[in-house]
């Protein structure tokens, strides 16, 4: 398990690029037949993804989480952006074809991930957050995540967000998480952009052409700064960073949230004019 510390604004202003993407881009999460994890002090959040090419178990660092099982303290949610696979949790196997979802709650012991096909891998994303309640274990479709249509042509953003994990439909302790699907010629998200003053965001783009980028925006918006994002790649957005973006194609992306509370809307919005 890698460990990312955190990093204070007065500092992330400083970093050159190589610094900056060691600090908040997550990079090779994908690799077949291996599950890789990265726990970010941010919000104690763990960002992750497994590739089966046989049957992969879910693990804990016990130097890093101090627990013998990773869920012993947390909750965990999956979104499947590959191949159709199962995971089994303790014992109960759920079905996950192509960008279904699932939560697993707290206390989970025996957490397992395998594809239906060795030649097309389910490619499982997995964001964790600490836990103080436990939740059921849900599945939840890809067609019966409560989906908005948002954003204008004019604007080049037409998009459709998707809700899996959130107090309107699966409920969990504090971990929000989604789906944001960028219409063919859209190339913007998030901007206006805006502030998680009290939590911390993650977003894993995927679905990108092999030579396109997304060139997301972070930073102080008196600050901002931008990385180069590839294909099933994840960016780390704390607290007081911006995090918007803009592709070469357009694509999609996965946002999970984790912090002080679970209002979808809560966030402060950053007028054009102040940002830097």
């Amino acid at each position: 398990m890698e460990l990312r510390q955190a990093i204070h604004p007065d500092h992330a202003k400083d970093l050159d690029t190589g610094a900056l993407r060691a600090a908040f881009l997550v990079q090779r999460l994908f690799a077949p037949g291996k599950l890789n994890l990265v726990y970010s002090h941010y919000d104690r959040i763990v960002v992750g993804a497994a590739v089966p090419v046989t049957p992969l178990a879910l693990a804990a660092d016990r130097a890093v989480t101090g627990s013998d099982h990773l869920l012993d303290r947390r909750e965990l949610g999956v979104i499947n952006v590959g191949g159709p696979g199962t995971v089994a949790v303790d014992g109960r196997g759920f079905a996950l074809a192509p960008r279904d979802g699932l939560y697993v709650g707290r206390g989970a012991r025996d957490v397992s991930f395998a594809s239906d096909h060795t030649d097309q891998p389910a490619r499982f994303y997995l964001l964790s957050a600490p836990a103080h309640r436990e939740h059921p274990a849900a599945h939840v479709p890809f067609a019966s995540a409560q989906a908005a249509r948002l954003g204008s042509e004019a604007q080049a953003n037409r998009r459709t967000i998707r809700r899996y994990i959130h107090p309107g439909g699966v409920p969990s302790c504090q971990l929000v998480m989604g789906m944001t699907i960028l219409e063919p010629g859209s190339v913007w998200n998030t901007m206006p952009t805006h502030l998680h003053p009290r939590r911390i965001e993650a977003y894993l783009y995927f679905d990108l052409p092999q030579d396109a980028v997304v060139f997301h925006l972070m930073g102080d918006p008196r600050e901002t700064r931008h990385l180069v994002v590839r294909n099933e790649e994840a960016v780390l957005s704390p607290s007081w960073s911006i995090h918007s973006g803009v592709g070469t194609s357009s694509y999609a992306f996965i946002w999970g949230m984790a912090g002080e509370n679970q209002a979808f809307d809560d966030m402060d919005p950053v007028a054009m004019d102040d940002l830097r």
